[in-house]
């Protein structure tokens, strides 16, 4: 089947790839990088080269930031009030739904991702959090307040207010391409900002795509640009530049100290939403079934290509041997296959070198000592297959259990005292989310406060909400998306003191 055929089941009447060549959106204008050069766009699922994007550098990126310059200070936008961003905001979430069809098959197309999840979170998911932040338009307010200025003679008015901080470099990757861009533009524009997004090279499309729909929203040009590359070049030159006022990157811990240093050294503020390797712990009163169907969920959703994937998990001893043997049972009954298939309940990694990643964890595991409950093999000769993985009777000197594999495989390990489950769950580096598992409120009153985590699930896992501000704490990053805190995460607080 072409890819590129308007036909085609796949892309469901896109004209989007109708050419092999998707460009670069730089001030409302389409169009390759200057130096001519273009990236592959690879289907994981077939291996095959689906579309090309823009290899761009930093004279891409400081066009792009030169637009967004322009656009900020421009009355069509500044000029703008809070109810009409809200109205333009309100337009591209319709949009966004309307082109469902479309906007999920590229997202498949480009990550692998089940068509159904892609629609279900990054399309309409991502619309209904567009909604929620254009609200936030409209409600960004500051204080007055009584002063205490010991100086005699004139009256004092002070108060304070939320202004745009202005350029905003976004970063996201690939695992959520659509969903995790529309989580930094919809705050930013809320607030009145304008952005420069960087894609992932791996999965550029949905973005690019949606660069489009927003102009056609009515969002004037140069508020949005999409700019593809390559961290090491187009990344880069994006966190550097001093042009840049906010740096929002969603990624790796290693890249996210890199894009932290390189913010701090033109005092840019930034948001950094970064690895994980949450635990899970389950109580002695938990439901096994309840837990396994959770935990699966946790694990196995998107290939356990997700920041929050539930990849520690710390049983009773007393539930270990049940809830392992269910689990095994859930995952060697996935269905594997391609993200069209509507049948498909486990989809490919997103890419070749992802994949390698992934296997070198397994091997890794296996030489050190772990039990293989279930999985652990490539699945067919081509596209980026790996069977649903279970390690059981991990330590917490395995790579395994150290290091996030971000992929779908789960250490499992038991516990007898619930003090050593949460000193167990609380060893790592990282602290981004953790779920309890419990029919008692004493037990989640008295050990959710002590996980060391910015998000705790209590009997679910991966259960996002527009309202709840998601980020971790320690190797985790730092800021929130979602939420009030990731809207306010975009503005300046100004305070003012006026003698009358």
């Amino acid at each position: 089947m072409n890819p590129f055929d308007l036909s085609s089941q796949q892309l469901q009447g896109a004209k989007f790839l109708s050419e092999r060549r998707v460009g670069n959106v730089i001030g409302g204008v389409s169009g390759p990088a200057l130096s001519g050069r273009w990236l592959p766009v690879t289907d994981p699922a077939t291996e095959m080269v689906v579309a090309e994007a823009p290899d761009s550098d930093a004279a891409d990126i400081d066009r792009a930031v030169a637009s967004a310059q322009r656009a900020f200070g421009s009355d069509a936008w500044r000029g703008l009030r809070p109810a009409d961003r809200e109205k333009l905001l309100f337009r591209l979430s319709e949009l966004i739904e309307r082109h469902a069809d479309e906007l999920s098959a590229l997202e498949t197309l480009q990550s692998g991702k089940l068509q159904g999840i892609a629609r279900a979170i990054d399309v309409q998911a991502g619309a209904e959090f567009v909604r929620y932040m254009a609200g936030w338009a409209t409600k960004l307010e500051g204080q007055t307040l009584d002063n205490s200025i010991p100086i005699p003679g004139p009256q004092w008015v002070t108060y304070t207010r939320r202004e745009p901080v202005g350029v905003v470099g976004a970063i996201v990757p690939w695992n959520f391409p659509l969903a995790i861009a529309l989580w930094k533009i919809a705050p930013a524009l809320a607030a009145g900002c304008t952005v420069v997004l960087k894609p992932s090279e791996d999965t550029p499309l949905t973005a690019l795509r949606l660069a489009h729909l927003a102009l056609e929203a009515g969002i004037p040009e140069g508020v949005l640009n999409v700019v593809c590359g390559r961290g090491a070049t187009a990344g880069a030159a994006l966190i550097a530049h001093p042009g840049v006022r906010k740096l929002s990157f969603t990624g790796s811990t290693a890249v996210g100290k890199v894009v932290g240093h390189a913010a701090v050294e033109n005092m840019a503020r930034f948001t950094l939403e970064l690895g994980g390797k949450s635990p899970a712990v389950v109580m002695e009163d938990a439901d096994p079934s309840q837990v396994a169907q959770g935990i699966a969920m946790g694990i196995f959703f998107h290939q356990g290509q997700v920041c929050t994937a539930s990849s520690r998990l710390l049983v009773h001893r007393s539930l270990y041997r049940r809830v392992l043997d269910e689990l095994a049972g859930i995952a060697q009954g996935m269905r594997i296959g391609s993200g069209f298939d509507a049948a498909t309940q486990f989809g490919p990694l997103t890419s070749k070198a992802h994949f390698a990643r992934v296997m070198d964890f397994i091997a890794s595991a296996k030489a050190e000592g772990a039990t293989l409950v279930a999985g652990g093999e490539r699945v067919h000769d081509a596209g980026c297959f790996v069977q649903p993985t279970i390690f059981a009777d991990t330590t917490a000197q395995m790579r395994v259990v150290r290091e996030e594999v971000f992929g779908p495989v789960l250490a499992v390990a038991p516990f007898d005292d619930v003090e050593d489950a949460i000193a167990a769950a609380n060893d790592t580096p990282y602290g981004l989310a953790a779920s309890l598992w419990t029919q008692s409120l004493s037990h989640a009153h008295r050990i959710v406060p002590r996980l060391q985590a910015g998000v705790v699930w209590v009997n679910a896992h991966n259960v996002l909400d527009a309202g709840l501000p998601l980020g971790g704490i320690k190797q985790s990053g730092t800021g929130r998306d979602l939420g009030r805190a990731a809207v306010e995460g975009f503005t300046e607080l100004k305070s003012v003191c006026m003698a009358v």
